[in-house]
């Protein structure tokens, strides 16, 4: 032990160490912490400690998280996320304008995106999707969710899920064309999309996909 400090020293700094829940696992990481001038700068009032809030949690493959809404219109969604710079596809904006697209207000919804990996390649299509969706007690969420999502989620954020993106497993909507289709929340390399794809019950999907439902009120 270095001479610079005494038992009696020591033994403070153990005991607040333990107080603060330290085990010895991370009494290791402490002493193979690269920036113990920065601690050293919080404790002499040179800098100070910012705490990230987590938006998600992840749990045994699915990931939990609340967005609330706020009776924004499907055309007010389109100036909304077009305003902040994303992109939406000639699909995604009819289906906003869709009489099927009903927006609420101060509805808070609980979702719960089941991960792709959750499924092997032939179980990953719609239906058996939704099929333990139903299991798990999860239900369709309104199609607004998929904007809510859009918007409190960057592409980098949706990267950091292990996903390339979030289809909300909404009611399908039919397009212009006649065809199915869902809202999903892409990240591609020419910018962040509101887009959609195909709705139709055999529709199969890949594992980096997430798949968004509401957690029901009977679960909750």
């Amino acid at each position: 032990m270095s001479a610079l400090y005494s038992i009696g020293a020591t033994n403070q700094l153990a005991d607040a160490l333990e107080n603060a829940g330290f085990n010895p696992g991370d009494l290791t990481k402490l002493t193979q912490f690269k920036d113990l001038k920065g601690v050293k700068a919080i404790l002499n009032g040179q800098a100070e400690i910012f705490y990230l809030v987590k938006k998600y949690r992840e749990e045994n493959g699915v990931i939990y998280f609340k967005v609330i809404s706020d009776g924004t219109t499907g055309q007010q969604w389109i100036e909304r996320l077009e305003n902040k710079v994303f992109k939406l596809s000639k699909w995604a904006k009819e289906l906003l304008l869709s009489k099927d697209f009903k927006p609420t207000t101060g509805i808070v919804y609980t979702i719960a995106v089941l991960k792709g990996d959750l499924f092997t390649d032939s179980n990953r299509i719609t239906k058996k999707i939704r099929s333990e969706a139903v299991k798990r007690k999860l239900v369709a969420p309104n199609p607004e969710v998929a904007c809510l999502i859009r918007e409190m989620f960057s592409d980098a954020e949706i990267k950091a899920m292990g996903l390339t993106w979030i289809v909300t497993m909404h009611k399908p909507i039919k397009d212009s064309a006649g065809d199915l289709r869902l809202l999903n929340t892409p990240r591609n390399d020419d910018g962040s999309w509101l887009s959609t794809d195909c709705g139709t019950s055999d529709h199969s999907w890949s594992s980096d996909s997430g798949f968004a439902f509401e957690v029901s009120q009977v679960s909750l």
